[in-house]
C-alpha cells in the first residue's frame, strides 16, 4: 500500500488533553488507550462532529465498485478530509492515489508516505517547487503529477526544477469563460501542451479539468453545461501528442463523475476521477446532486442505484428556549459548515424525531432553531442535526469522534488542516 503504515500506526499514541475540543472533560492517555475504554457517545459534550463507521465503510466500498465496474481510476481528493486515516482506506479499496489542492496538503500527504500524488492546480511557489523537487530526487518511487494552465505558469515551474533528477509530469488543463482555473480555450491549451513539451524539466502527461464550476444542480440546463465541458476536454486531449505511455485524462469531482465516464469513458487515456467529499457524503447539497444518491428506478421493474450515506452529523444541546417559537443551540459557524446550507435537525437524544423545526441561523457559537410552541424541546436536550457540505465540515474539527451503530466511539479521526 503507498502510505507509511508506521505513521498511521503512530497517530494512536498522539496523547489527548484540552487540545482537542471534541473531547469531554477528563478524557486522557493517548488515543489508543482512550479508545480501548470503549467510550460511549452519550459521554461526548457538545458541541460535536461524529462519523459513523457504518457510512463510511459503505461510501468507500460502494465508490470502489462503481469505478472498478466503469473501468476507470480513483484517485480521491484528499482536501475534502484531511485525514490520513481515511486516505488508507481508500487507498486499500483501490484507489490509485490522492489528490490534492495545494503546497501544505502535499506536505501531509509525503509525511505520511503517501507514494501517488496529484495536485490538481499549478505549483509555482518557489519555496513549494524547490521541495517537490527534493521529494522527486530523494524517492524514486515517488510519483507526482500537478497542472498547469498558462505558459507563464510553466516557465516558472521550469526554472525552478532545473537540475531535478527526474521531469515532473504535467497535465494541461483546461477552462473555460466563467469557469476557475484552466487555459480559456482549446488553442490557449494547445500552447501551454507546446511549453511543457520544451522543457526539459517537464513532461506533457494528460489533460484535466473540473466540471463541477460550470453546474450547480443536477437540471437539464446544469447537465448540458456540464457535458459541453467535458466534450471539450475530450477533443483538446485527441489533438495533443503525449510524453507517457499512458496518457491521463482526468476530471470528476462528487457532483458529476457519471457524466465525466459517460463522456470521456471511450478515450484511449487513463481516466482520473478525483471525488473526494463522497467518503462522508451529507445531508444536504450532495444528497441532492450526487449519482449515486436516493432516487426511484428509471423505469419499472429496474433496481434503484444504490445510494451513498451521510456519514457527519452535527451535535449540538439546547442552553435557551427564550421563546415560545425558539431555541438557541451551543453551535454554531465554528463549528458546523453553512456554506452549502443551514444544519437540519433531525433527532433529540432520548425523545425521536423532531418534527418541524429548522435552522435559520447561525451565529460564531450559536444556532438558531425555529420550533412549534407544541414543542417539547427543552433546555440540556440534544439534537443531531444533519449537515450539507463535508470539504467545510472537517476542517473545523481536529480530532472526530468515529461512532458504530451501538453508539461506541470506535475511532479518533485525526485530520491535519
Amino acid at each position: 500500500m503507498s502510505i507509511d503504515e508506521e505513521m498511521i500506526r503512530a497517530l494512536g499514541d498522539e496523547p489527548l488533553d484540552w487540545r482537542y475540543k471534541a473531547l469531554p472533560p477528563g478524557a486522557g492517555g493517548t488515543v489508543a488507550d482512550y479508545l480501548a475504554g470503549g467510550p460511549a457517545l452519550r459521554d461526548f459534550g457538545t458541541p460535536l462532529l461524529t462519523l459513523d463507521e457504518t457510512a463510511l465503510e459503505h461510501n468507500i466500498t460502494l465508490m470502489a465498485r462503481w469505478t472498478a465496474e466503469a473501468g476507470v481510476t480513483l484517485m480521491p481528493h484528499g482536501k475534502s478530509t484531511m485525514a490520513p486515516e481515511l486516505w488508507r482506506r481508500q487507498l486499500a479499496a483501490g484507489a490509485w492515489g490522492i489528490t490534492l489542492a495545494n503546497l501544505p496538503q502535499l506536505r501531509v500527504a509525503r509525511a505520511f508516505g503517501v507514494a501517488r500524488l496529484m495536485l490538481a492546480s499549478a505549483l509555482l511557489d518557489p519555496a513549494g517547487l524547490a521541495w517537490i523537487a527534493r521529494e522527486i530526487d530523494r524517492d524514486p518511487g515517488f510519483r507526482f503529477i500537478c497542472w498547469a494552465d498558462s505558459v507563464e505558469a510553466v516557465r516558472i515551474m521550469d526554472a525552478a526544477l532545473r537540475g531535478t533528477r527526474r521531469p515532473v509530469e504535467v497535465c494541461v488543463e483546461l477552462g473555460a469563460p466563467g469557469g476557475r482555473t484552466g487555459a480559456r480555450g482549446p488553442a490557449a491549451a494547445r500552447e501551454v501542451a507546446q511549453a511543457v513539451r520544451a522543457a526539459p524539466t517537464l513532461r506533457l502527461a494528460g489533460v484535466a479539468g473540473y466540471e463541477g464550476s460550470f453546474a450547480h444542480d443536477a437540471s437539464t440546463a446544469g447537465l448540458a453545461a456540464v457535458r459541453g465541458y467535458l466534450r471539450g476536454l475530450g477533443e483538446l486531449f485527441k489533438g495533443l501528442d503525449f510524453e507517457i505511455g499512458e496518457p491521463i485524462v482526468t476530471a470528476g469531482g462528487s457532483a458529476y463523475f457519471d457524466q465525466v465516464v459517460d463522456v470521456l469513458g471511450g478515450l484511449d487515456a487513463r481516466l482520473v476521477l478525483r471525488p473526494g467529499a463522497y467518503v462522508i457524503h451529507d445531508d444536504g447539497f450532495y444528497r441532492a446532486i450526487s449519482p449515486l444518491r436516493p432516487r426511484e428506478p428509471a423505469r419499472p421493474g429496474t433496481p434503484a442505484r444504490e445510494p451513498f450515506r451521510a456519514a457527519m452529523h452535527g451535535w449540538a444541546r439546547v442552553i435557551s428556549r427564550p421563546e415560545p417559537r425558539l431555541a438557541l443551540l451551543d453551535a454554531g459557524k465554528r463549528d458546523l459548515p453553512f456554506d452549502e446550507g443551514l444544519p437540519e435537525p433531525q433527532h433529540v437524544r432520548g425523545k425521536g424525531p423532531l418534527e418541524g423545526a429548522r435552522v435559520t441561523a447561525l451565529n460564531d457559537q450559536h444556532a438558531y432553531l425555529a420550533v412549534d410552541p407544541a414543542c417539547d424541546l427543552a433546555c440540556g436536550d440534544v439534537v443531531r442535526l444533519g449537515l450539507s457540505h463535508p470539504c467545510t465540515a472537517m476542517d473545523k474539527w481536529k480530532l472526530i469522534p468515529v461512532v458504530d451503530d451501538a453508539g461506541t466511539i470506535v475511532g479518533l479521526l485525526r485530520t491535519f488542516f
